[in-house]
């Protein structure tokens, strides 16, 4: 699935636009940047062919998209996370219905926010696949994070259930990440505590993570994933949204980290004033 075009429309002017609220982020995530992910989603519950047997937890399950998908294939989804505003738009796409998130009517989506320990299955039957679709090795901390939630979950998956962790590609196969890379140089030592900042990702950072967790690795796989946006403002917003700017505009404040990320987008910028940046992520399948 290519990423579509779509021209959002500004606020004002990127130099001159307040900084957004929650809300706002939110939205930018759900409207311009969680599509660019849609074709990892769909080649992982391809392969793991996800349908109407398949009971989903989704962890870091943001804004819905990856769980309305794997609804749409029949699957029984329950996604959990802890940004009250990109949940609140998840529950208007996958509405759980009359009796509320924690118990919702059989097959209908459970949304939850919160310490994932809050998924637990509310019939009691194990979840036979779990996934992380937010790409881990990107910061020097968001693994710990990742570590604890599936130390918790994995209890809650049936014995030789799955779980799938994801990742940037090699550096030198994502046109992103010479943008990405603002955000560590506006995190450098003397300015900021670099914690939160993006570094590229580890060959071996997944299975690292896999065994920490005490998962065994039963294969992976690449998948391209192209960022295509409509203009440079648009780009901007939706890079923004993904939260890996936010040790920068800390260590700065937004309105410069706004402006080199434009300009580090220049060389992205096609005639027609889209921006394209062709991308590899990769997933890691493992057994609990």
């Amino acid at each position: 699935m290519t990423p579509t075009l779509v021209r959002h429309h500004s606020h004002t002017e990127t130099s001159t636009r307040m900084a957004p609220s929650p809300g706002d982020r939110a939205r930018d995530w759900a409207e311009i940047q969680e599509r660019m992910l849609a074709p990892l989603y769909e080649a992982v519950y391809a392969r793991l062919e996800v349908g109407s047997g398949t009971r989903l937890l989704s962890l870091g399950c943001g804004s819905g998209l990856a769980l309305l998908i794997a609804a749409a294939r029949g699957a029984r989804v329950t996604g959990v996370d802890t940004d009250p505003e990109r949940l609140a738009l998840a529950r208007t796409r996958l509405p759980a219905g009359p009796d509320g998130d924690a118990d919702p009517p059989a097959g209908r989506p459970r949304l939850l926010e919160g310490d994932p320990s809050t998924a637990r299955p509310s019939d009691g039957t194990p979840y036979d696949l779990i996934t992380a679709f937010t790409p881990v090795g990107c910061s020097s901390d968001d693994g710990e994070g990742l570590v604890a939630a599936l130390r918790s979950t994995v209890p809650l998956a049936a014995r030789g259930g799955t779980v799938v962790l994801t990742g940037w590609g090699p550096p030198e196969r994502c046109a992103t990440a010479p943008v990405l890379r603002v955000a560590e140089r506006l995190c450098g030592r003397g300015r900021a505590p670099r914690t939160g900042a993006w570094r590229p990702s580890g060959r071996d950072d997944l299975e690292e993570l896999a065994f920490r967790a005490g998962l065994h690795p039963d294969g992976s796989g690449r998948v391209a994933c192209p960022f295509g946006y409509a203009d440079t403002d648009s780009a901007v917003r939706g890079l923004l949204s993904t939260r890996l700017f936010d040790a920068a505009v800390r260590a700065t404040d937004r309105d410069r980290v706004e402006k080199e990320v434009a300009q580090a987008l220049r060389p992205h910028r096609r005639r027609d004033g889209t921006i394209w940046m062709p991308n590899v992520f990769r997933y890691l399948v493992c057994t609990t």
